[in-house]
């Protein structure tokens, strides 16, 4: 009799295609510009050294531009590495520790496991366990598809919004110091 397979993974969606580039003002022209990318939300990351601008493109699908804002980033050395291009594809689950037990079950490589928040909560598969694509998966308990409201992408681009909590929010007087 022939083994049982772990049942597949239900992915609730594809949430976003990440593209690291230099200048999130200069890819604006062909995803937003061109390709009627409109703006959903973003901000740095000042622990990751990086800002982040989602778009939203018709008929579904969310773009994260990603922009190193240091030189000691990952994302520098990513893109000093292997120049512009698709970072990772983010995919949401029900239930990450099932995802990543049906994952160990299949013996691929995971890495960067957080589990410490409860509105987001991810993994990554590394590449060479995805057929050369950076899989992030993840369980959320927020809404990734509408625009946060009060900020704009002008404030995002002039480094006024940082992420806190997993979400955006306008930085405060004290933090422009």
């Amino acid at each position: 009799m022939a083994e049982s397979s772990p049942a597949c993974i239900p992915v609730k969606a594809v949430d976003h295609i990440a593209i690291a580039v230099w200048s999130i003002e200069e890819a604006l022209v062909l995803f937003r510009d061109l390709l009627g990318g409109e703006f959903l939300m973003g901000g740095d990351d000042e622990e990751l050294g990086i800002r982040t601008v989602q778009l939203h493109l018709p008929p579904g699908v969310k773009i994260e531009l990603l922009q190193p804002i240091r030189d000691d980033s990952f994302l520098h050395r990513f893109l000093r590495r292997r120049g512009p291009g698709v970072h990772h594809l983010t995919l949401i689950v029900s239930d990450l520790e099932a995802a990543l037990e049906h994952f160990r079950a299949r013996g691929l490589e995971i890495a960067g496991t957080d589990l410490s928040s409860p509105t987001w909560r991810e993994a990554f598969l590394r590449p060479k366990s995805a057929f050369g694509v950076l899989l992030q998966v993840v369980d959320t308990t927020l809404r990734w598809d509408q625009p946060i409201e009060g900020i704009t992408l002008e404030d995002v681009l002039r480094g006024r919004v940082q992420w806190r909590d997993n979400r955006p929010a306008l930085r405060s007087h004290a933090d422009d110091s």
